[in-house]
This record gives structure tokens, sequence and C-alpha cells, in this order.
């Protein structure tokens, strides 16, 4: 189970491929993955899931429905088709596992694994304590933790974990392909994605349009990408340069991706994007703001640019709205895009080191080695 957004299931993808190595060497039969909405996209290119259920709940999400029990229970029945032998919750270090490890054991699910600090009662089988502070630093990346209560279920995982999806992807429509020609195959196209699924964590849009102007001047073929509900942003950021390509709600999430390998570098908040970038192996120019713990959530596993002043008076606040004015953390000058663009873009910047879990720091209820 990981309800969040496609960013957080993509981070999660290879713990949940890990999964499939069950304790003792016992091969699991089947992997669904239980998403929200706003993941479901993703869950849906992760490699080893055989089904996404998909399921809004009033615990996560920027707009998170009203409760009522109807849906709940219905959730409830919906596990409890599945006769799952074991259910798995994943959460980012602010979230509470509780709700969902609740639906698992009223669905009468006999192990019930999850990552929490607070007393889970009879709730969990398996207990993970993630490293950290409670403000979100000194903590391991999503991708790492997410790993390490992979470990605490008594599986071994990969020495150099890396995201991936499945293969092959959809091919691009053929209105775009034929629009960016030959700059595509000569690799000499940035992707701009200038909004966020959160306010605070994406750049003004006079900001992400000046960088566009700079880039487009620089000679680099631009792709400004966004949902079909940001055309307007994407029009204001492409401001009707000719060269520049608008392909706001053109492409699919799976589209999206296969632009997204096929770019030079991807310039990009902290949102989905940029960890599908990472999910392919694209590196990444990221418009990093301070609300959230960088060590957390930069793009894992591919060269990265971190654009933006991390020491900023939002630092650390997990606002959804900036609260400083001018949103000055991401007020990155056009200059230190395209410095950020040539060394990712030329090779200068290296692939990060993979990060390994530290050992279990969970712990096990009496009998849950027989319950799966």
């Amino acid at each position: 189970m990981r309800l969040d957004s496609d960013g957080d299931v993509l981070m999660t993808g290879p713990a949940i491929a890990a999964l499939r190595h069950g304790p003792d060497g016992v091969e699991a039969s089947r992997v669904d993955l239980l998403a929200a909405p706003p993941g479901a996209g993703a869950a849906r290119l992760l490699p080893g899931v055989d089904e996404v259920l998909v399921a809004d709940v009033p615990w996560s999400g920027y707009h998170p429905p009203a409760p009522d029990a109807e849906p709940l229970l219905a959730l409830v029945e919906t596990v409890r088709a599945g006769r799952y032998d074991e259910v798995v919750v994943f959460t980012s270090y602010h979230q509470s596992a509780m709700p969902m490890a609740l639906i698992a054991r009223l669905a009468g699910v006999p192990r019930v694994v999850a990552a929490t600090d607070d007393y889970p009662g009879s709730l969990l089988d398996v207990r993970h304590r993630r490293p950290g502070n409670p403000d979100g630093t000194g903590g391991e990346h999503e991708v790492v933790a997410s790993l390490g209560l992979v470990v605490t279920s008594g599986r071994t995982i990969p020495a150099d974990p890396r995201m991936a999806l499945r293969h092959p992807l959809p091919e691009l429509p053929a209105d775009l392909l034929a629009e960016l020609g030959d700059d595509l195959a000569a690799g000499r196209v940035v992707v701009v994605h200038p909004g966020a699924s959160v306010p605070a964590r994406a750049p003004d849009p006079a900001v992400a349009a000046a960088a566009v102007a700079a880039l487009d001047a620089e000679g680099w073929r631009v792709v400004v990408t966004g949902g079909p509900g940001e055309v307007d942003l994407t029009a204001r950021v492409s401001a009707g340069r000719p060269r520049v390509v608008d392909a706001a709600g053109r492409t699919s999430f799976g589209q999206l991706a296969t632009l997204l390998e096929a770019a030079a570098v991807v310039l990009v908040g902290n949102t989905g994007p940029a960890h599908l970038a990472a999910a392919v192996g694209t590196p990444v120019a990221s418009w990093f703001s301070a609300v959230m713990p960088v060590e957390r959530w930069v793009p894992f596993g591919v060269p990265v640019v971190v654009l933006g002043d991390l020491s900023a008076p939002c630092r650390l606040t997990r606002a959804q709205v900036c609260p400083v004015a001018g949103h000055p953390c991401l007020d990155v000058a056009p200059q230190k895009v395209l410095d950020a663009v040539e060394a990712l873009a030329t090779g200068k910047v290296p692939v990060p080191p993979p990060s390994a879990p530290l050992p279990p720091q969970g712990d096990v209820r009496p009998g849950a080695e027989q319950a799966l």
C-alpha cells in the first residue's frame, strides 16, 4: 500500500519489486499495489506489480476526501477479497501507517508490516523504525527508507537498487514527435516542467519563463510539459517563443516517461516528473523548495544539480503554499539554470553512489514468522 502521489509511488518501486522475494525464500505468487488516484498512473508503470487497486482516503493527499464510512468499509472488503497473506504499508516519515494497518487487520490479513514510531498495539506483526529527526533531517532517502522496511520484513534487497519502469514505454504522440523533429535524436531537448502537485514546490511562473527563454536563446530545444489542468501555466511559461514546444495535456503519464527518457536534461521542481526522469535515467536540474528535506526527496540514482536556496525562511516547514512573500527559495537566476543544464548534459555531474539501507531497526511480534 502506498497512498501518495506519482513521485512517492515511483520512489517506492524498488521496494515493491523486492517484496516478490518473500521471507525464507518464499516467492510471492502475486504482488498487488493499492494506490491513491494521484499515484495510480505511476503504479501502473512499475515492474513487478500484478494489479493496481485505487482508493481515495481521508488521511492522505493534497485534497483528501471527507471521512465517510461507506468507502472505507468498501476498502476493507476489497482487501478481504484479495485473500492477501501479507500487507506492507509504505509511508513517508511524516505520515502514519496506522490507518492502513487497521484496514488490513479488519480485512483479516494475517501479517501486517509498516514503519512507525507510535505504539501499534495489535495492528502490526513487523514494526520498522526509520532513522532521522522529527523535522525530516538526518534520515534516509525515500527510496532507501522503503527498502529498509523490506529488510525489516525479512527479505533481501539488491546491493545497487535503482528505480525502474515497465518497458517498452508507449510511443510519443505522432504530432509531438513530428514537432520535435531531429532535435530529439540529436540530444538537444531539455524538458521543463514548471508545475508541481503542491504549490510551494513549484517556481514562480516568471522564474520558469525566464529559464525557458534563456535555454531557448542558448540553442536548446525546449519542451514545456504539464497536465491538462496546467495549460494556462505552460502557455505563460512558453511565452509565445516559436521554437518552444508546449506539450501540456498532450501525453499520458507513460508517454511523458518516454519524452523524459529521450531528453538530455529535465528541469523540474520537487514533484512527480522529477522522479519519473530519475526512473528513466535522465539527469535532473532540480528546482528544490526548502520546505522539504532535500536528502529525502532529491531525484535518486541520476546526476542532479539542486537549484534553490535551501536555507530560506520556509526551510523544513512542509508548507503546501509558500509562507514567504515572493517564494525566494526558488528565485533562481537563468544563468544558474544554464550552467546546471550544461554541466548535466556534458556529463560533468557524476552519478551518485548507491545508498544502502541501515540494518533492520524493527521488531517482530510473537508468531509473526508463522504468519505467512
